[in-house]
């Protein structure tokens, strides 16, 4: 274990780039159910927009990545929680949500989980948690 001291006490903002702030809204908003907690202009043409489910601390920011960078197709690293893995999978799925076609069930210590992807092929986890 590390002994090493920080001042950095959480993780308070994760960036995904989309390449369209209100499409982006659409899917995180409308379709997976999570609260916007931010949408101001900043820098001139950008946007920032944070998303995040209801009740969470940390929050996801959709927005355009710099020029010169792309937006979409990247795997976010991000793992949304749930207690109830097949109702969220279903009910994802009948919103026209891309997720995968099952759940992955590996068994002991690896919890159930399954990937969806966002408007902009980005793809983030859902895993279940007891």
């Amino acid at each position: 274990m590390s002994t090493t001291k920080t001042a950095i006490a959480k993780v308070g903002v994760v960036v995904v780039p989309v390449s369209d702030e209100d499409r982006a809204i659409e899917f995180y908003v409308d379709k997976l159910g999570f609260e916007k907690r931010a949408d101001v202009p900043f820098g001139g043409s950008y946007r920032w927009v944070e998303v995040a489910p209801p009740g969470a601390e940390t929050t996801i920011a959709i927005v355009r990545p710099p020029e010169g960078k792309q937006a979409g197709n990247a795997e976010t690293g991000i793992a949304l929680h749930t207690d109830d893995i097949a109702s969220v999978h279903t009910d994802l799925k009948g919103r026209g949500v891309d997720v995968d076609a099952e759940i992955s069930a590996m068994g002991d210590p690896v919890p159930p989980m399954f990937w969806l992807r966002d408007q902009d092929g980005n793809s983030l986890m859902v895993v279940e948690v007891s």
